[in-house]
């Protein structure tokens, strides 16, 4: 279960997410060409990626910036940048371009940071947007919580596109993460899940002065939970698999 757009378009084009995109896009095909030639991607990753036990020594800080424009494959960049594309969008719109791009960095240093803290021994190098793109999802969580998500359920054989609240999906998701964050050991690598809890809390409590100057609650009711903008209609996708009727 993914999803693969929302119903709410930008009052104004986001520039920033489309430079983020361009940035991470670019970067990625920069060392592409190095993923198959471990001397070289580690020594690479050992430059840039955030690694705790360095950080924990004092040294290495620039890589909580650095680490969030690198990913580990096509599937790790393909689903960051789809998360931003679908959320980003009306928190730059409701925060202003630069307002947004400082709300990006902030909530992935916190992110890091909060990796960090969480396995300060680790040597296992960190990449990724996926902290401050959690960030995201967390704002727009607390903005825009009614808002309809699009997502792609996929069973074996049966695909079949739903509309749900956003605060279903987003709760989902962080409620996996969080799962993950208590099952798994940062210090075995694999999916950085404190990160991604870490910066969905970063980024919803540095929205909460934005939603209180907004009314709060009355921005709830104003608005009905959703960004303020016409809401866009898409047909739904059906199953192609045939229904036996009962006999």
């Amino acid at each position: 279960m993914f999803p693969i757009r929302d119903h709410n378009p930008s009052g104004r084009t986001p520039y920033v997410v489309y430079a983020l995109m361009a940035a991470n896009i670019l970067i990625f095909l920069s060392y592409a060409g190095i993923m198959n030639d471990a001397p070289l991607i580690n020594r690479f990753y050992f430059d840039y990626a955030i690694i705790p036990a360095r950080i924990s020594d004092g040294v290495a800080f620039e890589t909580f910036v650095t680490s969030m424009f690198l990913h580990g494959g096509w599937m790790h960049l393909a689903g960051n940048m789809l998360f931003l594309w679908i959320f980003g969008d009306n928190l730059e719109d409701e925060m202003g371009h630069v307002l947004f791009l400082v709300f990006y960095l902030v909530a992935g240093i916190g992110a890091g940071l909060i990796h960090v803290i969480t396995a300060p021994e680790s040597v296992v190098p960190t990449i990724g947007a996926s902290g401050a793109i959690a960030g995201v999802m967390g704002g727009y969580l607390l903005l825009f919580p009614k808002a309809r998500v699009d997502i792609l359920l996929i069973l074996i054989v049966y695909f079949r596109v739903f509309t749900i609240p956003a605060f279903v999906m987003l709760g989902v998701w962080l409620g996996m993460q969080f799962l993950g964050s208590l099952s798994s050991n940062p210090d075995e690598g694999g999916v950085a899940y404190w990160a991604h809890t870490g910066g969905f809390v970063v980024g919803l409590l540095l929205c909460v002065p934005l939603w209180l100057k907004r009314g709060g609650m009355a921005f709830w009711s104003q608005t009905h939970g959703h960004p303020p903008h016409p809401e866009a209609k898409y047909p739904l996708s059906r199953s192609r698999i045939p229904k036996i009727p009962r006999k």
